[in-house]
């Protein structure tokens, strides 16, 4: 009886694996030194897939389902096999099994700010982060390129590669798109199905689908974030003047609680207010005389860049708010 037994354990009649291990993406079937016989019966339960691999070859694979392993099932491993009239039993294979269940709530971000060109702004940089869910779709494409012969293969080994797949392509995207940071805030399911488009070609390198993408927050930094709605609340390049006396009283409470500022040297608000006034007269002057293209308005022009330059070299103006009066002055000149 005990040789009997023994005997038995040598051939396997019934390949099936249960997933009773969370995380679990692909699980080789424990062959050990037994050898599968004649009419053996494989299941392929749902959300999952079966693959046979032939000495390294990459054989027939087997959707959700109950078999009957023959030459008729078994095909490409007939050939590999060289099994010219008759399925030959018992034979040897190694069997694979993956989980083709959907691995929801991925989580990716970026782990330091992303510099994009936006077509308002120019160069910034940005925060990102959300979810995504992916599953398995072409068992061959994940066995050949992730998976491999390994015994098991856990869904955590491959988020770290996955997440850095998203963060890259991601920061191409941008590139390639032009999209304005504005709008890809205002509308983040629009983005988040663009994105989604536009990450499915890498996924499906691994043999992956990307079932859902979604962008859950999309911020600057934060000495960005101030910038950048102070110049949108402003919106400096459509009203010079009327940014110039925004940052003008921007400056005054700096300058009056600095004992080194224009309180220290004796102005005090009044010469702050006068200042901004000056500023605001001068250039508002240059901008009227240039759009009457007289010569003077080219004079009144040049006149006011010399006061911007100025303020720029008090620490009022910013390097960009200088650079883009300086530009805006400039056309006017010309």
């Amino acid at each position: 009886m005990a040789l009997f037994d023994f005997i038995k354990k040598q051939f396997i009649d019934v390949i099936e694996w249960t997933e009773n291990e969370n995380g679990v993406l692909a699980c080789r079937y424990p062959m050990q030194d037994q050898e599968i016989q004649t009419g053996a019966r494989l299941t392929v339960r749902d959300s999952q897939a079966a693959l046979f691999v032939n000495e390294g070859r990459i054989a027939d694979a087997f959707t959700p389902g109950l078999y009957k392993l023959s030459t008729h099932t078994l095909p490409v491993l007939t050939n590999l096999m060289n099994w010219d009239k008759l399925f030959q039993s018992p034979f040897k294979s190694d069997v694979y099994f993956f989980s083709t269940r959907e691995q929801i709530d991925q989580k990716w971000g970026t782990p330091t700010p992303v510099t994009i060109r936006d077509k308002d702004w120019g160069a910034i940089r940005i925060r990102a982060h959300g979810i995504y869910s992916y599953q398995i779709t072409d068992v061959k494409t994940f066995y050949k390129n992730i998976s491999g012969t390994r015994e098991k293969y856990m869904a955590e080994e491959l988020s770290g590669q996955l997440h850095s797949t998203v963060v890259a392509h991601m920061g191409q995207y941008f590139g390639d798109s032009q999209v304005a940071f504005v709008d890809m805030a205002a509308n983040q399911v629009k983005f988040s199905d663009a994105l989604k488009e536009y990450l499915r070609p890498p996924f499906e390198k691994y043999g992956l689908e990307l079932r859902s993408f979604f962008v859950q927050s999309i911020s600057l930094p934060e000495e960005l974030q101030e910038r950048f709605d102070k110049m949108a609340s402003m919106n400096m390049l459509g009203d010079l003047q009327k940014y110039t006396r925004f940052q003008t009283a921007e400056s005054i409470p700096a300058a009056a609680a600095n004992t080194g500022g224009l309180a220290g040297a004796g102005a005090g608000l009044g010469a702050g207010v006068a200042i901004g006034q000056t500023m605001a007269a001068a250039m508002g002057g240059a901008i009227t005389g240039a759009a009457g293209g007289g010569g003077s308005g080219s004079g009144d022009a040049a006149a006011a860049l010399d006061k911007v330059f100025e303020l720029y070299k008090k620490g009022i103006l910013t390097q960009q708010e200088f650079e883009a009066k300086k530009t805006e002055l400039l056309k006017k000149i010309q």
